[in-house]
């Protein structure tokens, strides 16, 4: 709509005028696909290493694919069980749960992800990219260990701007390739992609009981609006009418 009236004001000369009550196109509504907690353990167990530890994360703490991935170590507090998303979609800030089951793995990870750094360091790289003004303001930080990626690419690069060699964070067709590698291999018939982890995060804990404020909450939604979503996919008759087909059998 933007772009017609654009073309139209300056470019044809022909100012459309009014147009408020022209009615516009909706996108059409479309309920989440959700695996069940049987289809998660299967999927989980057809995954290994980092992919295995990403997925950890989009189902245990509702993270989107882009907040998993650039995750730096000092976002997650491993004794408190918490981690602190960064400019997450809309540029906001938020803190959600770590799955303890998850713990133990991160832990030798990062100190995996540690070794690889002192490496970078010995090798004279190792400065990692930093957000905003921070490059300009504090570039030291960029070889702080707390500055550094989670999941960082296993190839480093040489950057276009700076002419530095670093080491970006892992590529997101890393996780979604193995995600559907995983999903075929566990013969999951749903149509199931990283984000579907984020989805059954939500119905998960509306499942246990958990109020949609504090499932809006750790997802990041702005509006409770998008959270209620999920509450037309609860595995479990929410009206409790029973189906007349049921009773055929008594």
């Amino acid at each position: 709509m933007s772009a017609l009236v654009l073309l139209y004001a300056d470019v044809l000369k022909k100012p459309l005028g009014d147009i408020r009550s022209v009615i516009r196109s909706t996108t059409p509504a479309r309920l989440p696909v959700v695996l069940t907690r049987d289809e998660v353990r299967t999927l989980l167990a057809n995954l290994e290493g980092e992919p295995k530890l990403v997925a950890n994360l989009l189902y245990g703490s509702g993270l989107r694919l882009a907040e998993a991935l650039s995750l730096r170590v000092k976002d997650l507090d491993l004794d408190c069980g918490e981690i602190r998303v960064r400019r997450g979609k809309g540029a906001k800030d938020r803190i959600t749960m770590l799955a303890d089951s998850a713990t133990p793995a991160l832990r030798e990870h990062l100190t995996r992800v540690k070794s690889l750094h002192d490496k970078d360091l010995r090798a004279g790289h190792g400065r990692v990219q930093l957000p905003g003004a921070l490059e300009r303001k504090s570039p030291a930080w960029g070889k702080y260990f707390g500055w550094q990626w989670v999941f960082p690419a296993h190839r480093r690069h040489v950057d276009a701007d700076t002419g530095e060699i670093r080491r970006h964070h892992l590529h997101e067709s890393v996780v979604q390739r193995a995600i559907q590698r995983a999903v075929r291999a566990g013969g999951i018939t749903k149509h199931a992609s990283c984000h579907t982890l984020r989805h059954s995060f939500a119905t998960h804990l509306l499942e246990d009981g958990y109020d949609i404020r504090t499932v809006q909450e750790l997802l990041g939604h702005t509006d409770v609006a998008t959270t209620m979503v999920y509450t037309h996919v609860l595995n479990r008759n929410r009206i409790g009418v029973r189906s007349p087909a049921d009773k055929l059998e008594e």
